[in-house]
Formats: C-alpha cells, sequence, structure tokens
C-alpha cells in the first residue's frame, strides 16, 4: 500500500481473489487426489504456489499482485484436500485428535511463520519486497523433495474427469450447520487481519515498524495451534461451545483495545481470539470427519476448506466495499456481529454428535 500505491480495495480484492481460487480448486479439483496420488496432487499444488511466487517478484501494481493470489489461492485450495488426506491417511491409530489439529491448525501456524519471517526481512533484510518470495520458492523446493521421499497412500484409479464435477461428500451430515457457522465466523475474523492486520498497526496502534504489523497479523493466527491442543480433552461439542464463547469474548476485547489504541491489550485479545478459533475448528473438522472412509476424506476436506474460504471470501469483499465509508475499528464492529450471531447459533443449535468422545478416550476415527 506505502510503497506501490495500491489501495485499501486492491487489497480487499487481493484477499477475494485469494479465496475464489481455493474454493474453485475445492469444488472441481478437491477430489483428484483419489485419482492422481496424494502425491502428484501435492507436487501441483506446490508448482502453482511457485508461479505465485515469481509473479510476486514482479509485482509494480495490482494486477501480477491479484493474479499470483489466485495462483496461490488454487495452490492452497489443492494442498486443503490432497495434502490434509495425506496427514489423515497416515495419522496413528491412537494420535487421531492429532491428525485434526494439524489439520485445522498447520495453515495458521504457516501463516504466522510467513508472516513474521516477512516482516524481519522488510525491515532488516536486504531486497525487501523480493527476499521473502525468493525465500519461499527454497522451501517449495524442499518440501517438494520432502514429498518425493514419501509413500503413496492412495492407489489411482480410473474416473478422473468425473471427479472434476462438484460433489458434495458429508459422512457426518448433522453436523455440518454448526461447523459451517463456526468456520464463517472465524476465518472471517483470519480474512480481516489478513487484509488490514498492517495498516492496524500502523493507522490505528500507531506502530509504524513493518515487524509490529507482522506481529500483529501472527497475534491470531498461531495461538490456534494451541488452542487445537487443547480441544483434545473435550468432544467436538464442547470444543465449538466454549471455544466460540471464548473467541466472541476476545473479539469484544479487540474493539475495545482499538478504540483505546493500545497495543499490548489488542495483542492479548487477539491471543486469546487465535487459541478460541483453534479449539473451535479443531473441533468442528473431527466432528465432520467423524466415521469418514480413506476415499471419503478429501471430498470431505473440499467441503470443510471450501466453506471456510467461502466464509471468509465474502466479509472480505463486503468489508472492501465498506472501507471507503467505514474506518476499520467500525469494520471490525461488524465482524463483532457476526461472531455474536455465530456463537448464539453454535449454543442453541440442536446438536447430533454427542457421540463423538473426547480425543483421548477414542480409538482412530480415520483408520478404519
Amino acid at each position: 500500500h506505502q510503497t506501490k500505491g495500491v489501495s485499501y480495495e486492491s487489497l480487499s480484492i487481493t484477499a477475494v481473489v485469494y479465496f475464489i481460487g481455493a474454493v474453485t480448486a475445492l469444488l472441481f479439483f478437491g477430489r483428484i487426489s483419489n485419482h492422481l496420488g496424494r502425491k502428484i496432487t501435492t507436487l501441483l499444488a506446490f508448482g502453482l504456489a511457485a508461479a505465485a511466487m515469481l509473479l510476486f517478484l514482479t509485482v509494480e501494481s495490482a494486477f501480477p499482485l491479484i493474479l499470483g493470489r489466485f495462483l496461490l489461492g488454487l495452490a492452497c485450495g489443492l494442498a486443503s484436500s490432497s495434502i490434509t488426506a495425506y496427514v489423515v491417511d497416515t495419522a496413528h491409530p491412537d494420535k487421531q485428535w492429532l491428525a485434526s489439529a494439524i489439520v485445522s491448525n498447520s495453515p495458521l501456524v504457516g501463516l504466522t511463520i510467513g508472516a513474521l519471517a516477512s516482516g524481519l526481512f522488510v525491515e532488516y533484510g536486504p531486497y525487501q519486497l523480493m527476499l521473502c518470495y525468493l525465500v519461499m520458492l527454497g522451501v517449495i523446493a524442499v518440501s517438494a523433495a520432502l514429498i518425493l521421499s514419501g509413500h503413496e497412500t492412495v492407489d489411482s484409479q480410473k474416473g478422473l474427469i468425473k471427479s472434476l464435477k462438484p460433489r458434495f461428500t458429508l459422512s457426518n451430515p448433522s453436523a455440518y450447520p454448526v461447523a459451517a457457522i463456526t468456520f464463517v465466523a472465524t476465518w472471517a475474523l483470519g480474512g480481516f487481519f489478513q487484509a488490514y492486520g498492517p495498516s492496524i498497526a500502523a493507522e490505528q496502534l500507531h506502530e509504524k515498524s513493518t515487524f509490529i504489523g507482522s506481529i500483529v497479523f501472527a497475534s491470531y493466527l498461531f495461538p490456534g495451534a494451541i488452542g487445537g491442543l487443547l480441544s483434545g480433552k473435550l468432544t467436538p461439542h464442547q470444543s465449538q461451545k466454549i471455544g466460540m464463547i471464548i473467541f466472541t469474548l476476545s473479539l469484544a476485547g479487540l474493539v475495545f483495545a482499538l478504540q483505546q489504541k493500545n497495543l499490548i491489550e489488542f495483542l492479548i485479545a487477539s491471543a486469546l481470539a487465535g487459541t478460541a478459533q483453534g479449539a473451535v475448528l479443531t473441533g468442528s473438522i473431527r466432528s465432520m470427519l467423524h466415521n469418514a472412509q480413506i476415499k471419503e476424506r478429501a471430498g470431505v476436506l473440499s467441503i470443510v476448506y471450501a466453506t471456510c474460504y467461502t466464509g471468509a471470501a465474502i466479509p472480505s469483499y463486503i468489508a472492501g466495499q465498506l472501507s471507503n465509508s467505514l474506518s476499520l475499528l467500525q469494520l471490525l464492529y461488524c465482524y463483532l456481529g457476526l461472531a455474536i450471531f455465530a456463537c448464539a447459533f453454535t449454543l442453541f443449535y440442536p446438536s447430533h454428535e454427542r457421540t463423538v468422545a473426547p480425543a483421548h478416550m477414542t480409538k482412530s476415527l480415520y483408520n478404519e
């Protein structure tokens, strides 16, 4: 925004096209790993991500940034079905809760590492606007080599073209309504941080350091991994209810901290919201994967992440349209309203998933 003159509206569009790319991949290509294999599909995702990095190296206006974000969305959409299914396929029978925690929170950890590293590179490194993308190209290459060394968990089969037709696979349909509303509420706030995190630090909290902007962004994402681990002792239903209550209260704390322009209070509230998000997401994904067979997992996870990305894209687009007339604080009030609605829905919607026990009391959900 400051160095290339990209407007706030264009920044919000970059978030929207990223989510569009991800949802497109999930809807149309979400099950191709059942036919091509998990490894080949994962390598295809890495190739798209590498192409996006090359585009980011050439940014002088909004267009290459928007196109790169779209390709990155396609890559992440493919990864959300193929890599996550790969993780679940290889999960230890006695650690099925860990697979859900990894699936739901590894994107948050990755985004956190990326945000902090890029902030450090921009603040202190050479080639400030290029170094992070060069590093990512190296990381992609190493990751591809590691995937190549792994074993395939799915045998190639016919029907690739038919698999491109969207098909919604739900092994536990009764769990979807509550899971969907929690995905929307938590990922919507994540989209807000993606689009405006650095701007919040600079304009609302008066912190001009790029690294501080990265910390603001990461403060919501990284604690999700902690919340995912903590939820292992709860049933999915308990994780959703308790998590949404804490998430909503923490979002109210974010609004208060932003009103006070207090960085420390903002980071604390953000970390609490992120922890709650991790618990909610892990519980919701566990409920969605309950009783899912190996050939159903990619389809179920495609629906999970398509819902997540859509839940982030639509509010991000609306926020972008409103950003010309509303302040970031006023926009955050809108996200608080969404969280209150989602919390009420989670608390009062009739639950049919009470048979899913806490993770430490169950055998594998994923290795039937």
